[in-house]
């Protein structure tokens, strides 16, 4: 054991043997001559009883040990001879004194000469009518020492060992120090921890084991104390054996004597490092938790169940305009919440009051701020801790002000279901409405009145003016129209140039064909944009749920079956829905039907009608026009399936099966040694927006070796006028380059002025049929004839007659110049397979 376990177990082992000796004495005083089971275990001793002279009348050994080494013989004043004459005169000094004196330590020789040390103890009694006599004992208390050393230097072997055991096993390392603060001693797991040697951790040579962003605070602390005399209590990092550091705490306290001096320091070196970084962990945890509170804008509603305390953060307090003075009470709370969500706080707050608080809950509340007054929305998301018995312990409620998300969110709402341009109900308002109003009206009985509007030719109007005159068009439309609404009427824009009202006030035909005028007078009068006067037409379509429709898809397909009505009968009205207009749109959808299913099963089948010379009678080419076969009713012409040509997809389906037959039956007639001239087939505006329309048609060409001399390509005029005319003239270009032909059809039906002749690389006008068919009646039909033929040679370009069906008519085209013609008279459309065997 070392030099500071031997010093330690010093101190108390004096301590210890002092008590002890004191504990004896006194049990020895009180029980040595009344007890017998301490007489049992009782050291060496004779009792005796003495005359008041001191002559011994008898005596009893109560001990062998006492006859190992004193004579028996001290009846009389034999006892004398045992002990010293000093020992006599302090006997007889105690008697004198006391009848019942304290002990007398004497000296007695035994019969070897040596001499031992004893104990007498005496007392005087008086019995009634007899002398007093003395009571006493003699003790050899070596015996008893010998006994009490042995005993005690095996307890303090034992509590060597268990200190020893104690301190080696103990994670603290205890140090000692003088009054000054000089370390004198420290425990051995110092040297373990440090790798220093205990010799040079004395005095001040710790230190240099302390990190150095420590020592300084950690010596002025130690300083400080060492001055004070207060206990020490104080962390630092230490530096291991292995050169890592440790974060220790060190405590202390004084020892002092009887005047209040200090005699030692009394310390400890605990590892806490663990905790140490625990603490760090909480704290960079508590500083994150606090950044993001920050950062995220949140304000904390503390409330302390144990205690009975709220308390509100700064932020918290600043989102709702309140100081940091001001008590955060649950009346101040309530002062500040809109009147309409007031009841939401009081109820929580009563939840929190009466133990009814769910462990996590949210709101969204309105407040008016405490200083400006200004009306913010705050959303709160509250968690709370309960106790085993259901009592909240803890509630951490945090707020967030979400105005701007609010009205953001109301923004994002309103444009989901609004237009942007017109500023009207969207097709998703307008028709969740339309569900509503359903709804309401079959509980009440009740009906209302729809009317959907088309803005007439909102097309042209883009393609001629440019986009900005056409939503300028728009947005005076949509005024017009909302202003002229009855005031319970839903309006919206439902679509590009369609518009849509509900109105209960107009429930019925006569009502709804009153209002219409109205709109339409309304709408007579021109819109002016930059400078220009822009016309609007319009077309409507009307119907009454309840008597057209008994649920809101019924009414609402009701009244667009109308004005589809309207827009095909002349538009500029209202159409009101009729039961046959239901039928005529199942057979629009039948014509789609049979269409598609003629497409699928590739029964688009080609008729080429011949253009003949009228002078000669010499065919100088076909046209190739649409027919499909019906596998039980034969074959039908394209008037059966009309409606599917107003369909884009369908209609460009239908031109990609033509092209390719058209081209395969070119191919046979070429490589069977019959030239059917140049052969035409027709192409719509939905077919030049495919991608590539022109490569397209040269590479199916290409593929059977065609030469495109041999090929044209018909058009309308209508092709022109539409969003895509630069679209359509790149690709008309790029044909007529390559040899392909370009027809225009129907001409002078369309909307087509002289430039587009201009423009595009017509090589051939066709007379409409419209202008054929009354040529001998009629004079003005025959003007305009001769106008095109003389338009026609002044470009260079050939003139061809639609729907020849009469000599007469021959005469007279070829006398003003128009000598190709088309038509019934000069032949028939045929199949392929007819042609192939006409000129075989």
């Amino acid at each position: 054991m070392d030099r500071f376990a031997d010093r330690r177990f010093g101190e108390f082992d004096a301590e210890l043997a002092r008590d002890e000796l004191e504990w004896d004495r006194f049990h020895y005083r009180n029980e040595l001559l009344f007890s017998p089971v301490f007489n049992r275990i009782s050291p060496p001793v004779i009792r005796w009883i003495a005359d008041y002279r001191g002559r011994i009348l008898s005596r009893d050994i109560g001990s062998d040990l006492f006859a190992r080494h004193f004579s028996s013989d001290m009846i009389g004043n034999g006892w004398r001879a045992m002990l010293d004459r000093g020992d006599w005169k302090a006997l007889a000094d105690a008697a004198k004194r006391s009848s019942r004196p304290d002990p007398v330590p004497v000296r007695m020789r035994t019969m070897s000469g040596e001499t031992r040390s004893g104990i007498v103890r005496m007392t005087l009694v008086a019995e009634p009518d007899e002398p007093p006599l003395w009571y006493g004992t003699i003790e050899d208390i070596d015996e008893r020492y010998e006994r009490d050393r042995r005993a005690l230097a095996h307890a303090l072997a034992e509590s060597r060992q268990h200190y020893r055991w104690s301190v080696e096993l103990s994670p603290q390392v205890p140090w000692t120090a003088t009054p000054d603060g000089s370390i004198e001693e420290v425990g051995p797991r110092w040297q373990e921890l440090t790798g220093m040697p205990p010799a040079r951790a004395r005095r001040m040579g710790w230190i240099g084991s302390v990190h150095p962003d420590d020592a300084e605070r950690t010596l002025a602390i130690w300083t400080e104390r060492i001055s004070s005399g207060d206990p020490v209590d104080v962390d630092y990092r230490l530096r291991l054996a292995d050169g890592s550091y440790r974060w220790m705490r060190s405590r202390a306290s004084a020892r002092r004597d009887a005047k209040g001096r200090i005699v030692r320091w009394y310390g400890t070196l605990e590892d806490i490092h663990a905790q140490k970084l625990a603490q760090r962990e909480l704290a960079d945890s508590e500083e994150r938790f606090r950044l993001a509170v920050q950062s995220a804008r949140l304000g904390i509603w503390d409330f302390d169940g144990v205690a009975g305390t709220r308390t509100w953060s700064r932020e918290f307090r600043s989102m709702l305009g309140l100081s940091d003075t001001e008590p955060a009470t649950s009346e101040l709370a309530l002062r500040l919440v809109h009147p309409e969500d007031r009841h939401r706080l009081a109820e929580m707050l009563d939840a929190v009051a009466s133990d009814r608080m769910p462990p996590h809950f949210e709101a969204t509340l309105r407040i008016y701020r405490a200083d400006t007054g200004a009306l913010r929305w705050i959303k709160s998301t509250g968690w709370s801790s309960l106790s085993d018995s259901g009592r909240p312990l803890r509630v951490i409620v945090t707020f967030q002000d979400v105005t701007e998300e609010r009205n953001s969110e109301d923004r994002i709402r309103w444009a989901a279901t609004h237009d942007p341009m017109t500023r009207m109900p969207n097709r998703a308002l307008w028709q969740a409405t339309l569900e509503e109003m359903t709804e309401q009206a079959r509980r009440t009985g009740e009906r209302f009145g729809l009317i959907l509007v088309d803005i007439d030719d909102l097309k042209r109007t883009n393609d001629m003016l440019g986009h900005d005159a056409g939503d300028a068009l728009l947005c005076g439309f949509a005024q017009r129209f909302a202003s002229c609404a009855p005031s319970d009427a839903m309006v919206g824009r439902l679509g590009g140039d369609e518009f849509g009202m509900i109105a209960p006030s107009l429930a019925s035909g006569a009502a709804l064909m009153a209002w219409s005028a109205e709109l339409l007078g309304g709408v007579r009068t021109p819109y002016v944009h930059n400078g220009r006067s822009l016309d609007c037409g319009i077309s409507m379509g009307g119907a009454v749920f309840g008597e057209d429709g008994n649920d809101a898809a019924e009414v609402l397909k009701a009244a667009d079956l109308a004005l589809y009505a309207s827009k095909s009968s002349g538009r500029g009205r209202l159409t009101l829905f009729q039961s046959p207009l239901r039928a005529e749109a199942q057979q629009r959808s039948s014509m789609i039907h049979m269409a598609r299913q003629a497409i699928a099963d590739d029964l688009v089948v080609p008729y080429y009608q011949p253009k003949v010379d009228m002078k000669t009678g010499r065919i100088l080419g076909h046209e190739a026009l649409l027919r499909w076969q019906h596998p039980r009713t034969g074959v039908h012409g394209p008037d059966s399936i009309a409606a599917a040509f107003d369909n884009a997809e369908i209609a460009v389906e239908l031109t990609e099966k033509m092209l390719e037959n058209v081209v395969r039956d070119v191919d046979r007639w070429v490589r069977a040694g019959y030239d059917p001239g140049r052969v035409a087939i027709n192409a719509s505006a939905a077919d030049f927006m495919q991608h590539d329309f022109a490569g397209h048609v040269l590479a199916h060409l290409a593929r059977c070796g065609i030469p495109p001399q041999r090929f044209e390509i018909e058009v309308t005029e209508t092709v022109f006028l539409g969003r895509g005319a630069e679209q359509v003239e790149r690709a008309l270009h790029r044909l007529s380059t390559a040899g392909v032909r370009i027809a225009l059809d129907d001409f002078g039906t369309g909307y087509a002025s002289l430039s587009h002749l201009k423009q595009y690389p017509v090589d051939v006008l066709k007379i409409d049929r419209s202008f054929i068919s009354n040529i001998e009646q009629d004079a003005g039909d025959a003007v305009i004839v001769d106008a095109i033929v003389k338009l026609g040679s002044s470009l260079g370009m050939e003139v061809v007659a639609e729907g020849v069906e009469s000599a007469g008519q021959v005469e007279l085209l070829v006398a003003r110049g128009c000598t190709i013609g088309q038509g019934y008279l000069l032949g028939r459309p045929q199949p392929w397979a007819a042609i192939r065997s006409r000129a075989a």
